[in-house]
C-alpha cells in the first residue's frame, strides 16, 4: 500500500521549534518530491515547502523562507519538516505529500497524501 504518514505535531509557543516527519511506505522515496502543505480554519490549503528526489534542491513560501527547512532522508523513506521560531499564525493541519512532476509552490502534481498532524502555536 503506497502511503505517506505525517507525526511530530503539537503545541509550541511562539519563537519555539517542533519536528514533522514523514515515513512513507510502499514507494520508492527516492524517485519522488515531497512537499509539506498546511491548512488553517476556514482557509485553503497552502503549499509550505517542497524538496526534490534527491534532496539537492528546496523550495519553500515566503511565509516561512527562514525558518523552516525541509529535508528529506531516502534511505530512511523519511522527509521531515524543520519549523523554527514559530509564529501563531503557524498554526494549522499540516499535510506531508509525495509525487513524481510536480508544479513548485502549487498542489498540482501531488498525488500521495498523509491525514495531517496539527501543528498549534500559543502567543
Amino acid at each position: 500500500q503506497v502511503q505517506v504518514e505525517e507525526s511530530g505535531g503539537g503545541l509550541a509557543q511562539a519563537g519555539g521549534s517542533l519536528r514533522l516527519s514523514c515515513a512513507a511506505s510502499g514507494l520508492t522515496f527516492s524517485t519522488y518530491v515531497m512537499g509539506w502543505f498546511r491548512q488553517a480554519p476556514g482557509k485553503e490549503r497552502e503549499f509550505v515547502a517542497t524538496i526534490n528526489w534527491s534532496g539537492s534542491s528546496t523550495y519553500y513560501a515566503d511565509s516561512v523562507k527562514g525558518r523552516f527547512t525541509i529535508s528529506k532522508d531516502n534511505a530512511k523513506n523519511t522527509g521531515y519538516l524543520q519549523m523554527n521560531n514559530l509564529k501563531p499564525e503557524d498554526t494549522a493541519v499540516y499535510y506531508c505529500a509525495a509525487g513524481r512532476t510536480v508544479v513548485a509552490g502549487t498542489r498540482f502534481g501531488f498525488d500521495i497524501w498523509g491525514q495531517g498532524t496539527q501543528v498549534t502555536v500559543s502567543s
